[in-house]
């Protein structure tokens, strides 16, 4: 699979996310502190809410509907009512471009 140029990394606050619509799906893309990033869908598993407008605090994104918490680094669900984990996808930093890795 190609890596994407989802956007520079200066795009994202450190503990902040933007969303990435890619080819009819939804991905989230977190900035945790200087260069470290990861990718998720970008949907609660719950209720298919976007996950852009959820609050990242530390390796945590908490869905803005009913505050389900996922881990960012491994998807997994951390907090209900979210029970289902999150598909993650290959993300890092290249010349000050975040580039993630998504079928």
């Amino acid at each position: 699979m190609p890596w994407i140029d989802a956007c520079a990394l200066v795009d994202i606050e450190e503990e902040d996310l933007v969303r990435l619509d890619h080819e009819g799906r939804t991905y989230a893309i977190y900035r945790i502190w200087d260069e470290e990033v990861y990718c998720t869908d970008g949907l609660c598993t719950h209720e298919k809410v976007h996950l852009a407008d959820g609050l990242v605090i530390d390796h945590t994104i908490e869905c803005p509907k009913h505050n389900g918490q996922f881990d960012v680094r491994t998807g997994i669900a951390i907090r209900s009512p979210a029970c289902e984990a999150l598909s993650t996808y290959p993300a890092r930093v290249a010349d000050g471009r975040v580039l993630v890795e998504i079928p």
